[in-house]
């Protein structure tokens, strides 16, 4: 088991009053808060200090609070760009909107992205899809890759033979 997937363990491990506690950290730095800062360092660092090929900080305490938003069920290889195709709507209207709004996630920051994945999340966990939380890490781990970006746009598209286009 890699680094990332230890820290997935230990995420869908969290009990219900961790979770909402990292809930309330939506939006913050990790240096904004002393009860944060403490529950992710009890999370993240034994791993980090275990492996140094643990996602790093920064990634780490995003992909918490991530999945404290909606602790959508773990499955390997279902990314969160092929999962959002499945979420597409049938209407062209809303479809176009909805391509829009990925676009958009794609040309972001990784410092300015987590409202857009959390409402990435949000279509997938209300369609009842799994995720592979530890692709997105890995993904976020990359995110300055132009590379990262065209795949997740690729499998969005469909342009890998798997599932629906949207």
């Amino acid at each position: 088991m890699n680094a990332t997937e230890r820290y997935v363990d230990v995420l869908t491990g969290l009990n219900a009053g961790d979770l909402g506690l990292l809930r309330t950290y939506a939006g913050k730095g990790l240096d904004e808060s002393l009860h944060g800062f403490d529950l992710f360092a009890g999370i993240w660092w034994p791993l980090r200090q275990q492996n140094q090929h643990a996602p790093r900080r920064e990634v780490a305490w995003l992909a918490a609070k991530l999945y404290a938003f909606r602790p959508i069920p773990h499955s390997r290889g279902d990314t969160l760009a092929r999962q959002l195709r499945q979420c597409c709507p049938s209407e062209e209207r809303d479809r176009d909107s909805y391509h829009q709004r990925f676009d958009q996630l794609l040309g972001l920051p990784l410092g300015e992205i987590e409202y857009s994945i959390q409402w990435a999340l949000d279509r997938i966990g209300s369609s009842s899809l799994p995720l592979d939380w530890v692709q997105l890490i890995d993904d976020l781990s990359l995110w300055e890759r132009e590379s990262t970006r065209l795949r997740w746009a690729e499998q969005f598209l469909g342009h890998n033979g798997r599932g629906r286009s949207c």
